[in-house]
């Protein structure tokens, strides 16, 4: 297992569609591995492949325990994730990103989704997802495709690099942590 650097919006990979994985192998294993290392060593809640540099459909999602949310404490990885149902309800909400040091915003996201995609053993997944679940989840599937959360936020601004995560946190009655 290693951290791994972490890309920052400049970069023209997170602007591209990552690939999707066409066969789970020892080495997504290890890459997802290395995505919840580099994520918690961030104190990130969500972190996609492409932001390590790699372009593949895979994402990893760490909702802390001090979360005020249903989904406290989740813990996973998806592979190919696809948002296959959205709730028509929409609410606003804070985010930040690994990828994006200095920035917060307000960005509406679905407030139910039902995701489909492979877990880290290949086999098919289906779950529904609310509240910070669903928004994470959102914000890690957008970097799969080549969309930060800048460019669905409603309002943008800037914040100490480094105290985004105090931003997001408040925002969702937690910790301090760093955005996806």
């Amino acid at each position: 297992m290693a951290i791994r650097p972490i890309l920052y919006s400049e970069n023209p990979l997170l602007r591209r569609k990552s690939r999707k994985v066409q066969r789970v192998t020892e080495e997504v294993e290890e890459l997802i591995q290395d995505m919840f290392e580099t994520m918690r060593a961030a104190n990130g809640v969500g972190l996609a492949a492409v932001q390590i540099g790699v372009p593949l459909r895979v994402i990893v999602v760490g909702i802390p325990e001090d979360v005020e949310d249903p989904a406290a404490g989740t813990t996973l990885s998806l592979i190919n994730p696809e948002i296959v149902r959205a709730s028509p309800e929409v609410e606003e909400g804070v985010e930040g990103c690994l990828s994006v040091p200095g920035w917060a915003g307000n960005v509406p996201r679905h407030v139910e989704i039902t995701v489909r995609g492979l877990d880290r053993k290949g086999k098919p997944v289906r779950m529904k997802a609310r509240g910070y679940l669903a928004r994470v989840l959102q914000h890690e599937i957008d970097h799969t495709e080549g969309i930060l959360f800048l460019d669905r936020a409603t309002e943008v601004w800037p914040v100490e690099e480094g105290e985004e995560e105090k931003v997001e946190a408040a925002a969702v009655g937690m910790g301090p942590r760093r955005g996806a």
